[in-house]
């Protein structure tokens, strides 16, 4: 059988997929009820639906950045890291703490850690420096395989050079850093720009959302949308994760409460109608050997040709899916998610 991640992309490199929702918690409470809350709900289907960034950069204490990255790097060793998908955001590059923090916090868990969140570059040199000092330090702390790095795009600099970050090898996925963003501006944005639905109109920031974006999808990363900042309004969250999905081409978003975790997992998950078209295309697929199919729909009556242009579409579905913890088919497990 030739699996799909051979025969659908180039070279067999896929595309990067993550969980949909990015879980930020600092204070060291906070940081504790959400890696129970992922061992929660990951429980359910044997895989987290969201992954929990522990946060040096807003969550340290002036003058207490040492003391915080230990609690950080202990919490990601600890048990209540049950599933692997825990990474931390350290202090900027050009940040004191920012050398401190990794070594402190790759030296108790290097093993243990999903990715780094790198905050604030200005150029893509900072994100080359600041990989070389994660894998230094890796390296150092025992760690084999590269430790993937996430970068928050916030400063005009990061923003024009967005593509050529993006294609940095070792970057997995940038997010939008919109307070930062918009405060850069010296008040030339208003403050509408940074309410749930204020920052999908406003041009400069609409703009830079879609460079994100078509930034990490020209190099197969993944683009993490900003925070919504209205905590108690669930109703505009959903409506921000869903134009930030459907409109801009995110594909995973930062949450800052435990209440905006499951709507932002609903919004950016595939629909089960795409799965079940998904499984059944590809399952056809594989049966014709990769070559084009005609498809219909349960109704028998909408008759489709699909190749493999389609078929990379709904093995990205697939891949989605099973990163958002939905349950597949055994088939589909057995015959495309072994070998994974």
């Amino acid at each position: 059988m030739t699996h799909p991640s051979k025969v659908l992309h180039e070279a067999g490199r896929q595309p990067v997929v993550l969980p949909v929702c990015d879980h930020y918690a600092g204070s060291e409470k906070l940081m504790r009820k959400s890696l129970a809350l992922q061992a929660e709900r990951g429980a359910k289907s044997g895989t987290p639906d969201f992954d929990v960034t522990l946060d040096c950069e807003d969550g340290a204490a002036v003058g207490l950045e040492r003391e915080h990255a230990s609690l950080v790097g202990e919490l990601a060793a600890s048990d209540a890291n049950k599933f692997g998908r825990v990474g931390v955001r350290v202090h900027s590059v050009h940040h004191p703490a920012f050398m401190e923090d990794l070594k402190v916090i790759l030296g108790l868990a290097a093993n243990r850690l999903a990715y780094i969140m790198i905050p604030k570059v200005n150029t893509a040199s900072d994100v080359t420096s600041a990989v070389d000092a994660v894998d230094h330090l890796s390296m150092v702390a025992g760690r084999t395989t590269p430790l993937p790095v996430h970068v928050l795009i916030e400063t005009h600099g990061a923003l024009r050079e967005v593509f050529r970050i993006a294609a940095h090898p070792r970057v997995e996925s940038l997010s939008f850093g919109l307070m930062d963003f918009v405060s850069s501006h010296r008040g030339a944005i208003p403050a509408a720009a940074l309410t749930a639905q204020g920052q999908f109109s406003h041009t400069l920031v609409a703009r830079a959302k879609a460079e994100i974006a078509a930034a990490c999808h020209a190099y197969g990363k993944v683009p993490s949308h900003n925070v919504v900042m209205e905590l108690d309004q669930p109703d505009l969250l959903a409506t921000a994760a869903q134009q930030a999905h459907a409109q801009f081409g995110f594909t995973r978003m930062w949450s800052i409460h435990p209440a905006q975790i499951a709507p932002i997992v609903s919004a950016f998950s595939p629909s089960s109608q795409d799965v079940a078209d998904a499984e059944r295309i590809l399952l056809a697929a594989l049966e014709a050997d990769w070559g084009p199919i005609r498809d219909s729909d349960a109704s028998g009556q909408a008759s489709r040709l699909h190749d493999r242009a389609s078929y990379r579409y709904y093995w990205d579905v697939l891949r989605r899916a099973r990163a958002a913890g939905i349950a597949l088919s055994s088939n589909i497990n057995n015959k495309f998610f072994q070998e994974i």
